[in-house]
């Protein structure tokens, strides 16, 4: 039996499907279902379904960021969207991401048994190794980019590898290693290149402190500051200052 996760925020749309669709006459079985992409993620995580029916417009979730974020760990995964989402450039980027059907509401019982059908036959299958790859590739790239754009966002926060990965839906362990594939760097190279690349455009102020930078982009410990500036640009936070004028 193939295992099927469903998330959507609108509780009829995910009862309809739980009730109305024949989900045996597939070889197929409901073993969860979630409001919201936070719940949905660790759904998965825990079921690990073949199949996956989901919202990618969900209030206060990125639809997107999430279906990245599944597919780079999971690319043998069939996702279906169902949503009433009408954007040309949206619809674009989840196929890219993998998914196999991509079907607007209210979407008519014939199609979803037409991607019900095409999906498990795919499944019988088995993807091949080089589109999983490829599809796995393509997720990562746009996870890492997800996760860079939140970092630059809150980078003058306490910022912890946990707070980003909760917001990419994924673990700190897949996120960790995605960001040493596409940017050569951990977590910490990153968030550091982004606070000094902020604190060198605030030093172009001359009345504005040298701790006083470091506490607004992020370092409570001037003396961090100063070492992390020095490591990353190669003279101090002062020197550099001074070769503006």
């Amino acid at each position: 039996m193939y295992r099927v996760v469903l998330i959507d925020d609108e509780r009829l749309i995910v009862e309809g499907l739980r009730k109305v669709v024949k989900w045996e006459d597939y070889r197929c079985e409901v073993v969860a279902a979630a409001s919201d992409a936070t719940s949905g993620a660790a759904a998965i995580r825990q079921y690990q379904p073949h199949i996956l029916f989901t919202d990618i417009r969900m209030p206060g979730d990125d639809g997107l960021t999430m279906l990245a974020g599944l597919r780079s760990e999971y690319p043998d995964m069939q996702v279906i969207v169902l949503t009433g989402y009408r954007d040309f450039q949206y619809a674009q980027e989840a196929i890219r991401l993998g998914v196999a059907r991509f079907l607007l509401k209210p979407s008519k019982m014939g199609e979803i048994h037409e991607a019900l059908q095409a999906v498990t036959e795919r499944l019988d299958k088995a993807l091949p190794a080089e589109a999983a790859e490829e599809l796995r590739e393509h997720s990562g790239s746009f996870l890492v980019r997800q996760a860079t754009a939140y970092i630059e966002s809150h980078y003058a926060e306490k910022l912890t590898l946990q707070e980003v990965a909760d917001a990419c839906y994924v673990s700190q362990w897949h996120l960790s290693k995605l960001l040493s594939k596409h940017t050569d760097g951990n977590f910490y190279d990153v968030l550091n290149t982004v606070r000094i690349n902020a604190a060198k455009k605030l030093l172009r102020d001359p009345s504005l402190r040298i701790g006083e930078i470091g506490e607004r982009v992020g370092y409570a410990d001037t003396a961090h500051f100063a070492r992390v500036f020095k490591k990353i640009v190669g003279m101090s936070a002062n020197e550099y200052r001074n070769s503006l004028s």
